[in-house]
């Protein structure tokens, strides 16, 4: 036991002296979440828009001053000519244009209907909707102001309301989907380039011969690991309560357990990597690309899967990060318990016994 101590140890000092390896472990989390927690998000905030006034009357002045009033909208140029719209949009100055017809006050008094096209650039198509969508409010608002005194027989008015993310931040979203990513790429890549460093050098198989059995040398190299994955794991959270204000509904105990199984499982898939990879660049490669592309595109994190063609859904089945996903977003945001996160943490812990189970069947047969 005290010689299965001692290579722990051994394993915390090789890690803390390589500055490299502290980087990817502690900079690149932290990095990570503040870059997708700030700079990456589906709202919109001072977008330029030009404006097209046919009419120019009071009606048109008061909208237009209502639009330059709210935070979502930066007025950049009144425009003269529908010619002119083509060449705004080429010369990437604004992101929208609103058309108010020709004599708009007097068609809003006359017919009780007007009309303002609203034109966006749908070169980055979820901006564009999101554009028309927060336009759309503001008119309705306005609207609503007009008809405050005026009743309609039967008249039908929808109410939405948005529960666990009533602001529609997009924090709320990215936070679960990074913490998965970098507990991911930290636990499976870091242990596979360990791994596979020692087998590389030609020490693993000193390592084995060693009076350690083989599997507290795989022990050995994976628990720090964990150690630290955990650390990443609180500094997240951190980060997530005390940085964005991102609340946590449910259990703090029940999120540590579920995110100490996923390391576990993360770890295995490392160890895994380990048995197929020759060198520690191969290691890297395929932890990067057989990972980080199926975690981001097929885990839910960015797009819904339910989105997805059916085999692409299928194939999503078999990625822990979905699971995981479901689970932290679950417990942080709508305070479920295990009662309704049962399956997903009986699918995860399958997962991770599967991979503890091959990766240890594929030493036995290099170590014959």
């Amino acid at each position: 036991m005290k010689r299965f101590i001692g290579f722990i140890k051994k394993e915390f000092y090789h890690i803390f002296r390589d500055k490299r390896s502290l980087f990817i472990l502690f900079g690149m989390p932290i990095a990570q979440i503040l870059l997708f927690g700030f700079a990456i998000t589906n709202e919109i905030n001072n977008v330029d828009i030009a404006i097209l006034d046919h009419s120019k009357d009071a009606t048109t002045k008061e909208i237009i001053n209502k639009i330059a009033a709210s935070k979502y909208f930066s007025i950049k140029q009144m425009i003269e000519r529908e010619a002119d719209i083509a060449s705004v949009f080429q010369k990437g100055h604004v992101k929208a244009v609103l058309n108010f017809e020709k004599d708009f006050s007097k068609n809003l008094i006359k017919d009780r209907k007007a009309t303002i096209q609203i034109i966006t650039d749908a070169t980055d198509p979820n901006t564009a909707n999101t554009i028309s969508n927060y336009v759309n409010a503001i008119l309705q608002q306005y609207q609503k102001q007009l008809n405050k005194d005026i009743t309609i027989a039967y008249q039908i008015v929808p109410q939405t309301r948005m529960v666990y993310n009533p602001e529609l931040k997009s924090v709320y979203m990215f936070v679960p989907g990074v913490m998965t990513i970098i507990l991911m790429l930290v636990s499976a890549m870091m242990t596979s380039i360990s791994i596979t460093r020692e087998k590389e050098l030609g020490t693993m198989e000193i390592l084995l011969v060693s009076p350690l059995k083989p599997f507290q040398v795989i022990i050995g190299k994976v628990f720090p690991y964990i150690f630290l994955s955990i650390i990443n794991a609180v500094v997240i959270v951190l980060l997530s309560i005390f940085v964005f204000k991102m609340p946590i509904q449910g259990s703090l105990f029940l999120l540590a357990l579920e995110s100490i199984l996923f390391i576990i499982s993360a770890l295995a898939l490392g160890i895994l990597i380990s048995t197929i990879s020759a060198t520690q660049q191969t290691a890297m490669m395929i932890s990067l690309m057989g990972l980080m592309l199926p975690v981001i595109l097929l885990s839910g994190f960015i797009f819904p899967i339910s989105s997805m063609p059916m085999p692409l859904q299928i194939i999503s089945h078999i990625i822990p990060a979905k699971w995981f996903i479901i689970i932290i977003k679950g417990i942080m945001l709508k305070g479920v318990g295990l009662e309704y996160l049962w399956k997903e943490t009986v699918i995860l812990l399958g997962m991770t016994v599967f991979f503890i189970a091959l990766s240890v069947k594929k030493y036995k047969i290099r170590l014959e």
